[in-house]
């Protein structure tokens, strides 16, 4: 798969919608198959290094920089990602660029992108 933002995806879990390929289609891009921030989304975005990749519990775990929208310092942990696809496009050692939520008292990621 490649690198990309699951953001039509990730907004139906957090909705509670049922999603799929159709979801998966509907993500907007840009021609480097990335797509395109919010002006929300820029505000809560956040840097970071996967250090861990765990599929079995579908969560990553992040040495991030500062969480200004979640008022949270830098730190190591670990977020359950809103879609499992997300898994698929990291590996440790990724520098990324991730956008975190609060989602019924757990840290999601719902967006995502590798930088290279």
């Amino acid at each position: 798969m490649n690198d990309r933002i699951l953001r039509s995806t990730a907004l139906a879990v957090l909705l509670g919608l049922p999603f799929g390929s159709a979801a998966l289609a509907q993500t907007h891009h840009h021609d480097s198959g990335h797509a395109a921030p919010t002006s929300s989304d820029s505000a809560r975005q956040a840097d970071g290094t996967v250090r861990k990749v765990d599929t079995t519990t579908g969560k990553l775990t992040i040495a991030h920089g500062p969480l200004e929208g979640l008022g949270m310092p830098s730190m190591t942990m670990a977020f359950r990602v809103a879609e499992r696809a997300m898994l698929e496009i990291v590996k440790v050692g990724d520098k990324i660029r991730f956008v975190p939520a609060q989602v019924g008292g757990e840290l999601v990621v719902i967006g995502l992108e590798v930088v290279r």
